[in-house]
C-alpha cells in the first residue's frame, strides 16, 4: 500500500503544480502543430500527384495521337513515376524535402532524368522541416531538462529536502517516482496527438505502436538522465548547464562531427556529375561512327545484333542505342554514387547510437519510409519502369515492326509500391 499511497500523493502534487501544466500545454500544442504541418504537407503532395496523373495521361494521349512511328512515339511521350507519401509520412517527412519523389521519364538516357529535381525550399535544406520527428527528437529533451533539472535542488532551496527524504522512506524511489510522473505526463502529451492524427489519416496500428514505443524509450532515457543529474549535489544552474551541454553534444556536435567525418571517409560523386557525364556521352555520340555506338549497345543487348539498319542519315534505332550507351557510360559513376550514399547512411546509423536525438529521428523516418533506403528504393523502381518501356519499344524498333496506334494501349504502366 505504501507504493500506492506514494503514487497517489505524487500525482496530487504534480496536478497542483501550475508550471507542469504550462509545459504540458506547450508540449501538447507543439506536438499537434507539428503533426498538423505534416498532414498538410502530405495532403499537398498527394494532391500534386493526383493532378499530375491526370495531366500526364492527357498529355501522353494527345502526343501519341500525332505520331506516325515507334521512334517518335517513344520520343514525345512522357511517363509519370512517383513515390507517394506513406501513411506515416506526416510524422517524419525525412528526405522528401531534399530528394526527388516524382519524375516524368522518357525513353531517353535515364540517369540524367533521375538526378534532375525540383528546386527545393532553401530554408528546409538549411534547418529542416518542423515535423513530429524533429520536435520529439530535439525539443522534448530540452523541455524535460527544464522540468527535471531542479528536482532536488529546488527542494534544497525551499528548505524541504531533508524533511522529504526523512518522511518518504526510500528516497531514491521517491525521486524516481516524481521524475517518472513528469516524464509520463510529457509522454502522454506527445503521443495523444500522434495517435489521433494516425487514426485520422489511416496509419497502420503496428506502425503507430512502434512509433509510440520509440518515443516512450526516448522519453524514459532523458527522464532517467535528468533524474540522475538532479541528484548531483550542486546548484540548479550547474545542473542545468551540465544537462544542456549533454543535449548540445548529442543533438548538435556529435551528429555534425560524425557527418563531416563520414563525408570525408566515404567520397562519392554528385548527381550533377552523373548528369553531365551522361549528357556528354549522348552529345558526343552524334559525331562518332554509327558502328561504334551500335557495337557498344549490342554488348548490353546482344539479342538485337541482327537487326536490319535503315539506310538514311538518321534512324531511331541508332538514336535510342546511343541514349542507352550514354547510360552505360554513366553506370559506374551512378553505382558509385548509389553505393556511397548507402555506405554513408550505414555509418550514420552506427554513429547515431551515440546521439539519441538522431537515432530517434532516423527510426521514425524509417517507419515513415522517408529515409535514404526509401529514396533509393524509389530510384530503383524508376529504373525498373524505364526498363519496361524499353522492353515495349525495343522489339518494335529493332524488328522494324509497322507502326500500329492500337498497340500503344499496351504501354507499361507505372506500378505504385512501398
Amino acid at each position: 500500500m505504501s507504493i500506492v499511497n506514494s503514487l497517489v500523493r505524487e500525482i496530487k502534487f504534480t496536478v497542483r503544480d501550475r508550471t507542469i501544466w504550462f509545459w504540458m500545454a506547450i508540449v501538447f500544442g507543439l506536438s499537434a502543430i507539428s503533426l498538423g504541418f505534416g498532414i498538410a504537407e502530405v495532403e499537398r503532395q498527394n494532391a500534386s500527384i493526383q493532378r499530375l496523373i491526370k495531366i500526364d495521361q492527357q498529355d501522353r494521349v494527345a502526343q501519341l495521337e500525332k505520331q506516325k512511328s515507334w521512334g517518335s512515339a517513344a520520343y514525345y511521350s512522357f511517363h509519370l513515376s512517383y513515390d507517394a507519401p506513406s501513411d506515416f509520412a506526416f510524422a517524419a517527412m525525412g528526405l522528401r524535402d531534399s530528394q526527388p519523389w516524382k519524375h516524368r521519364v522518357r525513353m531517353l538516357a535515364l540517369e540524367g532524368q533521375i538526378y534532375e529535381r525540383d528546386v527545393a525550399n532553401p530554408s528546409f535544406a538549411l534547418i529542416g522541416r518542423f515535423d513530429f520527428a524533429f520536435f520529439t527528437a530535439f525539443i522534448i529533451p530540452l523541455i524535460l531538462i527544464i522540468l527535471l533539472y531542479d528536482l532536488r535542488s529546488g527542494e534544497r532551496i525551499a528548505g524541504r529536502y531533508k524533511l522529504l527524504e526523512a518522511t518518504v522512506g526510500q528516497a531514491r524511489n521517491f525521486w524516481l517516482l516524481r521524475a517518472g510522473l513528469r516524464g509520463a505526463a510529457l509522454f502522454v502529451c506527445i503521443i495523444v496527438p500522434l495517435v489521433v492524427a494516425g487514426f485520422i489519416v489511416g496509419t497502420q496500428a503496428s506502425t503507430l505502436l512502434f512509433a509510440c514505443l520509440y518515443v516512450f524509450v526516448y522519453v524514459a532515457f532523458w527522464t532517467l538522465l535528468c533524474s540522475a543529474f538532479s541528484a548531483w549535489n550542486k546548484t540548479g544552474s550547474v545542473i542545468l548547464m551540465s544537462l544542456v551541454t549533454v543535449w548540445v553534444c548529442t543533438a548538435v556536435i556529435l551528429p555534425a562531427g560524425a557527418r563531416l567525418t563520414i563525408d570525408k571517409a566515404v567520397e562519392l560523386p554528385s548527381g550533377s556529375d552523373i548528369l553531365m557525364l551522361q549528357r556528354e556521352a549522348v552529345n558526343d555520340a552524334w559525331d562518332l561512327p554509327r558502328e561504334a555506338t551500335m557495337n557498344a549497345f549490342f554488348e548490353q543487348y546482344p539479342e538485337w545484333r541482327d537487326y536490319k539498319p535503315v539506310e538514311s542519315s538518321f534512324e531511331w534505332q541508332w538514336y535510342y542505342a546511343f541514349q542507352q550507351v550514354g547510360d552505360q557510360q554513366a553506370d559506374p559513376v551512378s553505382n558509385a554514387y548509389r553505393n556511397g550514399r548507402l555506405r554513408r547512411d550505414q555509418l550514420a546509423t552506427w554513429a547515431a547510437l551515440l546521439a539519441p536525438p538522431s537515432l530517434l529521428e532516423r527510426s521514425l523516418q524509417s517507419l515513415a519510409h522517408t529515409d535514404l533506403q526509401a529514396s533509393i528504393h524509389y530510384e530503383d523502381r524508376v529504373r525498373a519502369y524505364h526498363a519496361e518501356l524499353k522492353g515495349f519499344y525495343y522489339p518494335k524498333l529493332f524488328q522494324n515492326q509497322v507502326f500500329d496506334q492500337s498497340q500503344l494501349r499496351d504501354l507499361p504502366q507505372y506500378k505504385v509500391t512501398q
